[in-house]
């Protein structure tokens, strides 16, 4: 019977103990077909008589589960034994069993690699994925919608995670019902030398937000929610040599002029942008409009704040932080609870079969519910972690490019940044939307854990409450805490860690030297990183920046692990925000008589050069060396590299077009910065051969792809012999190399979020941008579709997965693509 309660359309299950009359035939009639192989006589037979029942079942159960999820149980599409070998059959019904001798189905072509779906992968990688990925087929998965209150409810400052029954609190509130307020200063205590306390970005002399530790002009200002921020409230101190910047003095409150009404004084929180703009005012240059959510050069525009997945059109986005509708939550308030409706349920929870108890109606009180959807495996399940871990990050951050891929312009228009760290941001995205999700925790293949690492970095210096003095500065100690402190309430709160201590578990560490500090109660966990240094080189934090050096980390702590495993653990591209004169052009797709530069680089070269970085340390002075050899720029004693050539490009000049020298190229340099860089994915984007050079680090996708079909490695040791290497590659290899780019190019784009995004827009305001119309026409492989097929290789191969192999799971593959016990 069909069931009506508040918002939500439900049906009724039925259980083995109360089926009808002709369910019961129907499961009779299902335990026959899986007990014997099927003759065509006896399928045809059987067929009308499951139409008849199927007809019968319609009439009397018409929103209820189908026969099929009844007497198929697991979604097999096949007359043998369930636990027979599964031949997957097409919609045409052929049969798609592979081969198993993939050895000789899919032999390794000159390169050792296998093509599968236009990328050359490792030989047995590229194998498994021809043979098995390419025919794995949906299986019906039971998700849970969760129905736990919260305590009062969550007060009005948070959300309720019905899953776990617990709120998740807004910027400045804490407490089981979010009811009690946090103070947050933005000021470290005071001294009489320092009377606004130490530095730090949220230092403040005017009005302070203690939720969020945010400066802003305060009442009794005519634009009191105007931000006051950093430089903005102090004292400027002209500069003792001629051209040199001015001197921010933080002992010293500008109050006079940043509160003034005098027209003729650089004011700032007074000031009417009307008349600032009409030069009828001065106002103070050092202010800035800094927060996210506001525009203009006085902060005057409202605009969209930036939050993950932009709340999934079930919410608010407030400076970060999703403010969920009722019957919503999730850090995107991407996940449904029963009080919401079934009508609005994302696409990864759709068509859905749901089941609600019998006493449902009678009880009143909110239960969780099962709903049967059809999903490919490798499926996901994403951790609602307490906001400290991602939304607080994203709403109390002061400078609104950070750690974000995107902003919105006083259009609401899309602005994408350049973050190069926006990669997580995308990652995050692309997984709460997809298909692959799951809210089953024991249907997962694997836990994703959403730490934004990205977002810690930036904002270490923030504020006094992320107290970067525990850590004595070092950024990298503070962001193993976070890390630390997540996987103690995963292991808390939920009861999947221990199943695998912790493999299954995929955590993202975004920063220049990876997960080279993350903490050694999770280092058995696949990590996604940046930066491959596998420390069989470089066994010691080699970045040149101080604060996120990790050779002091106590090994209590970090352990002793080595930055990347490549048996375990995956390099992801870079963030590159969508380029349309790159995309239009098809610069990727430059042909090889149009790309006259041999090799080319461009980009800091150290102390040697003007403005180049001070520590020889930087690049683990891999760049000096090139330069050394064959820049192309004087350095500061006015000399070129020893080997020098017209045609080969070493200069840390600023290119006019960056990405046409690119195209014009036929190799580019991909050597380190203070860790990883993004050169590997600008000369991938543009079609250039990547010329790697830093020994023992993994670029991305390394351990999958097979780097020898479309890249160039050089030893450190080998630089004086670059171009002499290169000028000796056969035009035969280089046309090879170039095509296999061309091929591959588009599994370093983040194209899935960005067409989230475009979803979004159109829905939003009914048009599609410029950059949407350009990744609309791509279709190949993008990073995450990468992703996910490394995640179904690896559940299938990787040899610790032996020990699970128990769990009795429908994979939706043959027998013999499943991993095996021992």
């Amino acid at each position: 019977m069909l069931h009506h309660f508040p918002l939500i359309m439900v049906v009724n299950g039925h259980n083995s103990t109360n089926l009808s009359d002709k369910d019961k035939e129907a499961n009779e009639m299902t335990f026959f077909l899986q007990k014997w192989k099927c003759s065509w006589s006896l399928l045809a037979t059987v067929a009308s008589v499951v139409a008849l029942i199927s007809v019968a079942h319609l009439f009397l159960f018409p929103l209820a589960p189908s026969l099929e999820y009844f007497s198929m149980g697991q979604g097999q599409k096949t007359c043998t034994p369930i636990n027979a070998s599964i031949r997957g059959v097409d919609h045409d019904g052929k049969n798609l069993q592979p081969s198993f001798d993939l050895d000789h189905r899919f032999p390794a072509d000159s390169h050792k690699s296998v093509v599968y779906r236009g990328a050359p992968w490792k030989a047995e990688i590229g194998r498994w994925f021809s043979g098995c990925d390419s025919i794995a087929a949906e299986v019906s998965i039971i998700e849970k919608i969760g129905g736990k209150d919260c305590k009062n409810d969550c007060s009005g400052q948070g959300i309720c995670n019905h899953e776990l029954g617990q709120c998740r609190c807004f910027h400045g509130f804490s407490g089981e019902g979010c009811s009690e307020r946090l103070h947050l200063d933005c000021n470290y205590p005071s001294s009489p030398e320092q009377p606004y306390g130490p530095w730090v970005v949220s230092i403040c002399p005017a009005s302070c937000d203690t939720t969020r530790a945010m400066c802003f002009c305060g009442e009794g200002t005519k634009y009191p929610h105007r931000p006051v921020a950093e430089a903005c409230g102090f004292q400027m101190n002209l500069p003792t040599t001629p051209g040199d910047p001015k001197l921010v003095d933080w002992t010293k409150a500008d109050l006079d002029n940043i509160f003034t009404t005098n027209d003729s004084k650089p004011g700032w929180c007074n000031v009417d942008p009307t008349e600032a703009y009409a030069l009828k005012m001065q106002y103070k240059e050092e202010c800035d409009c800094k927060y996210d959510c506001l525009l203009g050069r006085f902060c005057e525009i409202p605009v969209l704040c930036t939050c993950v997945n932009q709340c999934s059109g079930h919410g608010h986005c407030r400076g970060g932080f999703c403010q969920c509708h009722r019957g919503w939550y999730g850090t995107d308030c991407s996940i449904p609870s029963v009080l919401s409706s079934v009508r609005e349920w994302p696409r990864w929870l759709r068509p859905a079969h749901v089941e609600v108890p019998d006493d449902m109606h009678l009880s009143g009180s909110l239960v969780n519910l099962d709903a049967v959807v059809k999903k490919k495996r490798p499926l996901i399940y994403v951790y609602d972690l307490p906001p400290e871990f991602n939304s607080l990050l994203l709403e109390g951050r002061h400078f609104k490019f950070e750690c974000v891929n995107r902003i919105y312009d006083d259009r609401n228009a899309t602005y994408w940044t350049e973050q190069l760290y926006g990669a997580q941001m995308a990652i995050y995205e692309s997984i709460l939307a997809s298909p692959h999700r799951t809210l089953d925790g024991e249907e997962a293949d694997f836990f994703f854990v959403p730490v934004l690492d990205s977002c810690i970095i930036v904002r270490a210096d923030d504020a006094p409450h992320l107290n970067m003095h525990a850590h004595g500065g070092l950024r990298s100690s503070l962001t193993l805490e976070f890390y630390k402190t997540a996987y103690d309430h995963i292991v808390e709160q939920y009861p999947f860690w221990n199943r695998s201590s912790g493999r299954d578990h995929i955590w993202f560490f975004s920063w220049d030297e990876g997960a080279c500090y993350a903490p050694k109660e999770i280092w058995d966990s696949m990590m996604l990183v940046h930066w491959g240094n596998t420390n069989s080189k470089h066994n010691h934090s080699t970045t040149a920046y101080w604060a996120d050096n990790w050779d002091s980390v106590s090994s209590d702590r970090r352990g002793n692990h080595p930055c990347f495993d490549p048996y375990k653990d995956l390099v992801l591209p870079a963030w590159k925000r969508p380029d349309v004169v790159s995309l239009s052009s098809k610069l990727w797709s430059r042909p090889r008589e149009q790309r006259k530069t041999l090799f080319y680089f461009n980009g800091n070269l150290g102390p040697a050069y003007e403005g180049g970085r001070p520590e020889t340390t930087y690049s683990m002075g891999i760049r000096q060396k090139v330069a050394e050899e064959f820049g192309s720029s004087p350095n500061k004693e006015g000399k070129l590299g020893k080997q020098h050539a017209e045609d080969v490009i070493v200069t840390p000049l600023r290119s006019g077009n960056y990405h046409e020298s690119l195209a014009s190229s036929v190799f580019c340099g991909v050597m380190p910065g203070d860790g990883w860089s993004g050169r590997f994915e600008d000369s991938i984007l543009q079609g250039c051969i990547p010329v790697v050079i830093q020994d023992g680090i993994f670029l991305p996708f390394e351990n999958m792809l097979n780097y020898e079909s479309f890249a160039v490695r050089i030893r450190e040791d080998e630089i004086p012999n670059l171009i002499k290497i290169l000028r000796g590659m056969n035009e035969t290899e280089i046309e090879f190399k170039l095509e296999n780019v061309r091929k591959i190019w588009q599994r370093f784009l983040y194209r899935d979020s960005i067409l989230l995004e475009a979803e979004r827009q159109k829905t939003a305001f009914g048009n599609v941008e410029d950059w949407a119309v350009q990744l609309l026409q791509l279709s190949e492989d993008d990073v995450f579709a990468t992703l996910i097929q490394v995640l179904h290789y690896k559940l299938h191969n990787d040899p610790w997965r032996q020990q699970l192999a128990h769990l009795k799971k429908d994979f939706g593959l043959a027998q013999e693509c499943l991993i095996r016990t021992k």
